[in-house]
């Protein structure tokens, strides 16, 4: 059994004994969406529903969700894989009873594990995955290759999406992509469109019900429809005290939007069968293994010739 296969061996007997986390992916097809945002405040609002909830931030090389909840992380996801930090070190405390964990500089490092590296990194995803009732994703914005791994292994997509022409099309570009990279797999992922800054709730579905019917009509697959967050004076001021929009301004219409999207994503919760953090993980890893592999053997192949 090779490397990419023991590692997946390894991770579905250790996700047999224990439960696995949900893992919500949060993206948007350009910059400026408002996706990190999303995350924080999802995030703060689902823990005061009763949630453990984490937050990764995978928008690897910026500190968005850093500046945003107003925390310097001394350690980083690159510190487990690399310097022998414990789950434990790794994981900062954030308000509300959140935890946040900072990427590091990039998903390529995955690429550059020893075997021991890999094992340890599976086994504290998996207690990850046992410590948290919801793990969000914040990945960068785009269609990128680092993104888009996060955005294919994971099982549930929340795509953020504002009235504004460029990031409909920017959205409709990530999912095309998604769609072609995914293949076969495409019954595996649920993807959800967040309409974000929008007039009012009608505009809202009206974002939704024009993007879904091209996608439906041109990548043959559906969305579902998470809700629409409305535009409010209130998030520039809670960006400028770094302090979420959801505990500056509680009352407001937006953070009251935000509870209405945490209530029907958990009555959904049930339809969601992801594996948790470390299947998402172990894809990418394994995928990257195998690339590696047929890299060498080209290469090989090409020095014989």
């Amino acid at each position: 059994m090779d490397q990419a296969s023991s590692l997946r061996q390894m991770v579905k007997s250790q996700n047999s004994e224990r439960k696995v986390a949900r893992v919500i992916t949060v993206t948007s097809g350009k910059g400026g969406a408002g996706k990190t945002s999303v995350s924080v405040n999802l995030a703060i609002t689902l823990s005061r529903m009763g949630k453990k909830v984490v937050i990764l931030d995978g928008d690897f090389g910026l500190a968005n969700v850093e500046v945003m909840l107003g925390i310097r992380p001394g350690s980083n996801l690159a510190d487990l894989m690399f310097k022998g930090k414990k789950l434990s070190d790794i994981i900062n405390e954030g308000p509300e009873n959140i935890g946040f964990i900072s990427g590091g500089s990039g998903i390529q490092e995955l690429t550059n594990l020893s075997v021991e590296q890999i094992t340890t990194l599976a086994k504290s995803l998996c207690e990850l995955d046992n410590m948290a009732d919801v793990i969000i994703i914040d990945t960068g914005a785009g269609i990128s290759a680092g993104i888009m791994e996060f955005i294919q292994a994971s099982a549930e997509v929340l795509v953020v999406v504002t009235p504004e022409p460029t990031s409909i099309t920017d959205a409709y570009a990530l999912l095309k992509t998604l769609n072609r990279r995914r293949g076969s797999s495409k019954g595996n992922v649920k993807i959800k469109l967040l309409a974000n800054r929008v007039k009012n709730m009608e505009e809202g579905e009206e974002l939704y019900t024009k993007l879904n019917m091209v996608v439906s009509r041109f990548l043959n697959f559906e969305m579902e429809y998470a809700g629409a967050i409305p535009a409010d004076n209130n998030v520039i001021k809670a960006v400028m005290l770094q302090k979420p929009l959801v505990m500056a301004f509680p009352e407001c219409s937006s953070s009251k939007a935000f509870r209405k999207v945490a209530d029907k994503l958990c009555d959904n919760q049930g339809q969601i069968q992801g594996g948790g953090i470390a299947r998402i993980f172990t894809d990418i890893i394994k995928k990257n293994l195998i690339k590696r592999k047929n890299e060498l053997e080209k290469l090989s192949k090409e020095k014989q010739v």
